[in-house]
């Protein structure tokens, strides 16, 4: 017999518990916040300069092969980075997962296999913690919040392996988008293509973040849908300075101009940044919990406790 809905009522004088929000941001802010992000995608397309960008910090360095002599990667390696970034008193953890070597050999077969055994052996490892007698009071958490997958600028369609590897990513990570280098287009190319990959978005069931909850009211439902309407982002990175109408601005200097980085007519860099630190931070994480996390738990669950029914029945043989 479900519980009858509780009645509101108005304290006749000040109590004081609505200090709670204060004591809960107190709290918070003394132990940090933790965001960890992986960056998948050619080598040459960015990801290292884009993350720089984003955090306005010089993170992680390119993985790319500089020199004629040095040898190409046989294999999708896995390079973790962290750092402590301070802002206003906010202290943020953040884990930068790099993967050189995706996508960059003949015979592309299988090399997201590392990737989703990465994502999945952060899930393990959280689990195990979890389900210790004596577990932390603060696990440490290694789960990925955030997937960025870069996109070559072709102009044309997303490659086969693209498809395949969104897909597979998208069923354990919170999976963003991103056409890489995104000033080698035109604005009309930029918006064909952009049309094009979220036709093949459609076309072949990829259901890539945000996702919408009953927990959503009308105005996140609308911003939800606002940045579905502008995935992928088309964006440049760049952590030099350049001089525009006398202003040092980051962006990218050719003999046809200057591209600010910064400003929504030239690409959608504000609106990526914005999306994954000043509205989407939290959710992504709570996302990767509640979502992500959660099927991934249940699963082990189940097949754990499948186990351990067998178990008497063979010793009964």
């Amino acid at each position: 017999m479900a519980a009858a809905p509780a009645e509101e009522i108005r304290a006749n004088s000040y109590v004081g518990f609505d200090t709670i929000t204060q004591q809960i941001e107190h709290k918070l802010l003394k132990r940090g916040f933790q965001f960890n992000i992986i960056v998948v995608g050619q080598t040459g397309l960015g990801k290292s300069t884009l993350i720089n960008t984003i955090f306005a910090s010089h993170l992680i360095d390119s993985k790319g092969r500089l020199e004629p002599d040095e040898p190409v990667r046989q294999t999708t390696e896995i390079h973790p980075v962290s750092h402590v970034i301070v802002e206003n008193g906010v202290r943020l953890r953040l884990n930068i997962v790099d993967t050189p070597g995706y996508g960059d050999q003949i015979n592309n077969e299988n090399c997201w296999d590392p990737i989703v055994k990465y994502i999945k052996d952060q899930h393990s490892a959280y689990l195990r913690k979890e389900l210790t007698a004596q577990r932390d009071r603060h696990i440490q958490d290694t789960r990925i919040h955030c997937c960025l997958f870069f996109i070559n600028p072709t102009g044309h369609s997303l490659r086969p392996i693209d498809i395949i590897v969104m897909k597979k990513l998208s069923e354990v990570v919170n999976v963003v988008p991103v056409i890489a280098k995104a000033d080698s287009l035109t604005l009309e190319e930029r918006e064909a293509f952009k049309q094009r990959i979220r036709d093949e978005l459609v076309y072949n069931n990829i259901r890539l973040y945000p996702f919408d909850t009953e927990e959503n009211d009308e105005e996140e439902i609308q911003l939800n849908e606002t940045i579905r309407s502008m995935i992928p982002f088309a964006v440049v990175g760049s952590e030099r300075t350049v001089i525009i109408d006398g202003k040092p601005v980051r962006g990218r200097k050719n003999r046809w101009g200057v591209v600010n980085v910064e400003d929504e007519r030239h690409c959608e860099f504000v609106h990526l940044r914005n999306f994954l630190t000043r509205s989407h931070l939290q959710d992504l994480i709570e996302t990767t919990a509640q979502i992500h996390y959660e099927a991934f738990r249940s699963k082990q669950l189940l097949a754990l406790k499948e186990q351990t029914n067998a178990r008497p029945s063979a010793a009964a043989q």
